[in-house]
């Protein structure tokens, strides 16, 4: 039987990698410890794009702007982005990062609690395309009901970190007492997006994991 880790490790060796200005930022977001979506998840977000061809894309946490620049840089030509973050350390960063990626003016920057600016667009009658989940774990199921709203048949959501590095499918006692909260509420998130009329969803073990909704 091929193990795991070799097929991975072959799969990693067909990756063509992204263009050199993203490189150039994922490198110095992991210098400085920012998460940054892991190279398989990459390659299945650009997959997704080229299917889908968005043309108005939601991302629910920018960090550093690393995957709102990959999505301008890979989705259809013309197509928007609006991007939210909370944590005013990385506004900086992500500004300065859109400017210099030459998509700045496809890219809407919204900086405030993502609930909070969720129920906001979800209110106004915003719709996407493409959703792409990238923020705190434990609060996907608390965006879920805004976020569905702004989903008409055909849009797609992507959550990414959905696994937890496993600890999704362990017993809640037996992942550590810090991380239970954020256990339990995940799986709850994924049994609604499993369970919802409307909605058919797969969940991939790329990466950290990735679940793939859409709507009907």
């Amino acid at each position: 039987m091929i193990s795991q880790e070799r097929t991975e490790a072959y799969i990693d060796s067909l990756d063509t990698g992204n263009t050199p200005f993203l490189n150039r930022i994922e490198e110095e977001a992991l210098k400085a410890n920012v998460p940054i979506i892991r190279r398989p998840t990459q390659n299945l977000l650009r997959f997704l794009l080229a299917l889908h061809r968005p043309k108005r894309i939601l991302e629910v946490g920018t960090a550093v702007g690393f995957s709102a620049i990959l999505m301008a840089e890979y989705g259809p030509a013309g197509c928007r982005i609006t991007t939210i973050e909370k944590y005013e350390k990385r506004f900086p960063v992500a500004e300065r990062n859109f400017a210099e990626s030459g998509f700045a003016e496809r890219i809407e920057f919204i900086k405030g609690d993502a609930e909070d600016v969720l129920q906001d667009l979800a209110a106004r009658g915003e719709h996407y395309d493409m959703i792409f989940m990238d923020a705190a774990k434990g609060q996907y199921l608390n965006f879920y009901e805004s976020v569905s709203r702004m989903m008409e048949p055909g849009s797609l959501l992507v959550s990414d970190n959905v696994l937890q590095d496993g600890d999704i499918v362990e017993s809640r006692f037996a992942v550590t007492r810090r991380n239970r909260t954020i256990h339990s509420r995940m799986r709850e998130y994924l049994y609604t997006l499993t369970h919802t009329d409307g909605l058919v969803t797969d969940i991939l073990p790329v990466g950290d994991g990735v679940a793939l909704s859409v709507r009907q």
